[in-house]
């Protein structure tokens, strides 16, 4: 009986696997330039709603023409900002993770953790301990920082909508929007304080208050934010009321969160039993390897067996892939 050629296996796997990573890799590229396109589209009607409100029906004609100049500025900007990078640089997602690590101090922390990765599968007798270093030293750093990134910004969000209402007392107080700004800065929580701290350091500098939130937009990539430096910039070109449009931002920044709420509620269930199904034949497999050493023996120490392994954490990761953009739900 003639051995089976193992190449006859390994080229379409290799192919399999190309083929995965590719679509892992421009996904997110696609996925990125959708999102943003989108979420201009919705941030220029909801510019033109709150200006309408805070303006009502006496709007001259040179007005409306303002408004829609600034517009399209603001919306050709962002169009070139999603051509020229579609996903953040490395150094622009430690900071936004609220780390003060620069990119050598990540790398270094990624060989680390590969470094230790490598002793401690030698050491259990792994025989692919080289490639658990590689996938360690790539993958937790990167996974810490998309954790730390994440909650960040989830409680900037969250805490967004208190500061239009404290801007829009302050306002209607009679105080400049300067000083409201700074009032945020000083009494707000992190990472709100920092942020809006560094709104009134560049005023500070002579930066005029539109274009510094609109640094405060690039620095927190969030779209209610978005639409705070597209209503300070319609207000500071084509004047307007002020209040009314930051109240009317208001209204739709808690619209939005409690839709967000309620989208998490419902698709709660759908992302638990994601996460059991994806996880469950690693739990096993591990629970096996415990129990009965000898029963996997043959997957990692013949060719074969490394064959297997391979394809199968291909095709698992195309279907944790799969699982993941049929509950995931961007708003």
């Amino acid at each position: 009986m003639s051995q089976f050629d193992l190449t006859l296996l390994i080229v379409p796997l290799l192919v399999l696997a190309t083929i995965a990573l590719l679509l892992i890799l421009i996904m997110p590229w696609i996925e990125a330039r959708a999102l943003n396109k989108r979420r201009m589209t919705l941030a220029l009607g909801r510019g033109h709603s709150a200006n309408a409100a805070a303006t009502g029906g006496g709007q001259t004609a040179a007005h409306r023409k303002a408004i829609e100049r600034t517009l399209k500025e603001i919306e050709e900007r962002q169009s070139q900002k999603v051509r020229r990078r579609s996903r953040p640089g490395l150094d622009k997602r430690l900071r936004e993770a609220g780390l003060t690590w620069s990119p050598f101090t990540y790398w270094l922390v990624s060989a680390s953790v590969a470094t230790g990765a490598f002793v401690a599968s030698s050491s259990l007798g792994l025989p692919i301990s080289g490639a658990i270093a590689v996938s360690a030293g790539l993958l937790m750093p990167r996974f810490y920082v998309m954790f730390l990134r994440h909650r960040r910004l989830a409680a900037f969000a969250a805490g967004f909508p208190d500061v239009i209402d404290l801007i829009v007392r302050g306002v209607r107080a009679g105080r400049p929007l300067a000083d409201c700004v700074a009032v945020v800065a000083a009494d707000s929580a992190d990472p709100i304080r920092s942020e809006f701290r560094q709104v009134v350091e560049d005023q500070s500098v002579g930066v005029p208050m539109h274009e510094a939130v609109e640094k405060l937009a690039q620095r927190v990539p969030l779209q209610e934010v978005g639409f705070l430096a597209i209503v300070v910039a319609i207000q500071n070109r084509a004047g307007g009321n002020l209040t009314e449009a930051l109240s009317n931002l208001s209204t739709v920044l808690r619209g939005r969160r409690q839709l967000h709420a309620k989208v998490k509620a419902m698709s709660a269930e759908a992302k638990t039993s994601a996460g059991i199904i994806g996880s469950l034949p690693v739990i096993v497999a591990a629970l096996v390897q415990l129990t009965s050493p000898e029963y996997l023996a043959i997957l990692y120490q013949t060719n074969a067996g490394i064959i297997v392994i391979v394809a199968c954490a291909v095709w698992m990761s195309i279907g944790v892939f799969v699982m993941r953009q049929m509950i995931n739900f961007d708003m």
